[in-house]
């Protein structure tokens, strides 16, 4: 009897055992799709940025900043009450030759926008809004001055890097 009773517990424990195989089979399969998609996803996301930067266009050179040294100060009368401003700005521009020939030009670049920085009134200069309008109206004045004395627009941007009002 006790052979019968062995052969009656050995197929219920072959059973169990060809369960418990196939589970940890599937959990290893599952374990191994899941490191090779990861694998997938990181090694294409890697190349991806490759062949956009080659890609890109060649004709956009990187960007030169050129600061204009001393910043500027402007004073002007508000309601009797004496105010002043300064600026210090940098040039955006995407070529050095360019930025070295407008050098020669700026006295006449400064006159400008020492004009254009006096005749501000001061409540419009303390909103953002006022600030960013004076922005670009310096890059226009500088554009125009690069446009007439060189014959191409030079200058890209000007940025305001400092903006005191007192």
């Amino acid at each position: 009897m006790a052979k019968s009773d062995a052969a009656v517990k050995d197929p219920a424990t072959k059973g169990k055992l060809k369960l418990i195989i196939v589970i940890v089979l599937a959990l290893l399969l599952a374990v191994g799709l899941s490191v090779g998609a990861t694998w997938y996803f990181m090694h294409s996301a890697q190349s991806k940025p490759a062949a956009v930067v080659e890609t890109a266009p060649l004709g956009k050179q990187p960007a030169i900043f050129e600061p204009m040294a001393p910043a500027f100060v402007a004073n002007y009368n508000q309601n009797g009450r004496q105010r002043y401003m300064q600026v210090s700005i940098t040039m955006l521009g995407r070529n050095q030759a360019d930025l070295e020939a407008l050098k020669v030009h700026m006295p006449v670049i400064r006159n400008n926008l020492v004009m254009l920085f006096s005749g501000q009134d001061f409540a419009t200069l303390a909103s953002p809004v006022g600030q960013e309008m004076l922005r670009q109206k310096a890059t226009a004045s500088v554009q125009e001055v690069a446009q007439k004395e060189l014959g191409k627009v030079v200058v890209e941007q000007l940025l305001f890097t400092n903006f005191v009002l007192q």
